[in-house]
């Protein structure tokens, strides 16, 4: 994606920053405050509150998907049929022509040609799948089986029920209120504006495409430059909490969601610490591509920021829509997204259990990793080693590695595999077109890939002694 012309812009110095003397809070009236509050608790509850539910410990979203899949398996499978075919059909039609459909915009499905093969081999495949065609060896419990019974029926029930409580959460304030209390760290940590908190909380209770597609905005209208964008697409757009709970789930480690999800979020952290202070992203130029906007900066004590933080987040509410419009809203897009994936997870994701099933592939790029592993203490070494890398093709390969391992071998996957963020079934090429003005290329994206892995590799090792040392694991 180019800007017309190619200009670009500095700015000398920073912003002076603002006290709240000089802020213009929102008036806290009772009803937009109250909206605010029980749309973040709503979101809380629903991702993150312990709760004992047959036996162990979970949260409410797994309960909610259990429930549903358990159920309704049969319901679920027609689901997850039509949408995998719909999503290659509108893709097809998308790629072949720029009129709009029967009144209809297509641009949404647009896609390069590698992922429009990939989303009509998932239009294939998802028939044989349900109607359980082809030789045996396709749907055995490690390979068809384990794809399309587990996998894509949670996937494709995971994202439209989290869409419904993330656009809720994100539209009536929860969003502005945290993102606002953030500002403080994001530019000593992280060499971002506070601002930047927004693009990377969209990304957590959203997905990924949402917080590049803000950031994206923001750029445009010189709100970020290009170190802020480098930044921002390559360390802050993470893998949603839904997406994580779809890994959980696949290990069979839901009940161990707000673990897996805190220590994810410590390794993002961590390694967006580290990635901002070394090439390539601490050599890109702080060059804008529209007339700068530099974030206003402010300053006050934690009761200031708080107060600023309330205000943003109850004008949000006031101003945004009711809770069955945000409802709607996420529920639709959720399923607009869903169509958009679900087809590239089954082809990528069954190629991958049938080269792992019949094949000696990942077995041999792993192999120099073996000692390594099982030097830091973790089992299955030669099931983990291999899952340590195919994560750079698609973010569910390594997740379905190790679905027969030990726990602690699940546990370091689990993580490990969501928090390595650069994956080119999706947000690779995503970032690479989106952001082509700045430019972050393909051996950026593979060079971070591989810090991030080393990186993490010792970190979420140590994680992984200390839960099973707690008795978690």
């Amino acid at each position: 994606m180019a800007t017309e012309g190619g200009r670009t812009w500095t700015v000398d110095g920073d912003q002076r920053a603002r006290s709240i003397e000089e802020i213009d809070l929102h008036d806290l009236a009772m009803q937009p405050v109250l909206k605010f509050l029980l749309a973040f608790l709503i979101g809380g509850v629903f991702f993150l509150l312990p709760v004992r539910y047959g036996g162990e410990i979970t949260v409410p979203f797994d309960i909610a998907v259990s429930y549903i899949t358990e159920t309704f398996p049969g319901a679920v499978g027609v689901y997850a049929l039509a949408i995998i075919v719909a999503g290659g059909v509108l893709t097809t039609l998308a790629m072949l022509t720029d009129e709009p459909i029967v009144g209809v915009d297509l641009s949404y499905f647009e896609t390069s040609v590698v992922f429009w093969i990939l989303r009509l081999a998932g239009l294939v495949l998802a028939p044989i799948m349900f109607f359980n065609l082809g030789p045996a060896w396709l749907h055995t419990p490690g390979t068809g089986g384990l794809m399309w019974g587990t996998l894509v029926y949670s996937v494709g029930i995971i994202i439209p029920i989290g869409a419904v409580f993330i656009t809720i959460f994100v539209e009536l304030g929860g969003l502005e209120f945290v993102g606002t209390l953030s500002r403080p760290v994001m530019k000593p940590l992280f060499k971002v504006p506070g601002r930047a908190a927004l693009d990377s909380l969209a990304s957590w209770v959203g997905s990924y495409s949402v917080g590049l597609y803000v950031t994206r905005n923001v750029f445009e209208q010189g709100g970020y430059h290009k170190r802020d964008v480098f930044t921002i697409a390559t360390c802050f757009s993470t893998v949603s909490i839904g997406f994580v709970g779809v890994v959980a789930a696949t290990l069979d480690m839901l009940a161990l969601f707000p673990v897996i999800f805190g220590a994810y979020f410590v390794c993002v952290v961590l390694t967006g610490i580290i990635l901002v202070r070394i090439p390539p992203i601490s050599t890109t130029p702080k060059e804008y591509i529209a007339e700068p906007d530099p974030e206003v900066g402010f300053t006050g004590s934690l009761a200031d920021y708080a107060r600023f933080a309330l205000s943003e987040a109850v004008k949000k509410a006031d101003e945004g829509e009711s809770f069955l419009e945000a409802a709607t809203r996420g529920f639709v897009d959720g399923l607009k997204l869903t169509s958009l994936i679900l087809g590239t997870i089954l082809a990528v994701g069954l190629a991958a259990t049938l080269l792992s099933a019949n094949t000696p592939v990942f077995d041999i790029l792993g192999r120099p990793l073996v000692p390594i592993i099982a030097a830091l203490g973790i089992p299955n070494a030669a099931a983990v080693a291999p899952a340590t890398i195919v994560g750079i093709t698609e973010m569910y390969v390594p997740v379905l590695l190790v679905t027969e391992t030990a726990p602690m071998a699940k546990f370091f996957i689990a993580v490990l595999a969501v928090s390595q963020l650069i994956f080119f079934s999706s947000v690779g090429p995503m970032i690479m077109d989106m952001f082509s003005d700045v430019p972050i290329r393909f051996r950026d994206l593979v060079g971070l890939f591989v810090i991030r892995t080393v990186i993490l590799v010792p970190v979420i090792a140590g994680m992984t002694h200390l839960v099973a040392a707690l008795g978690l694991l």
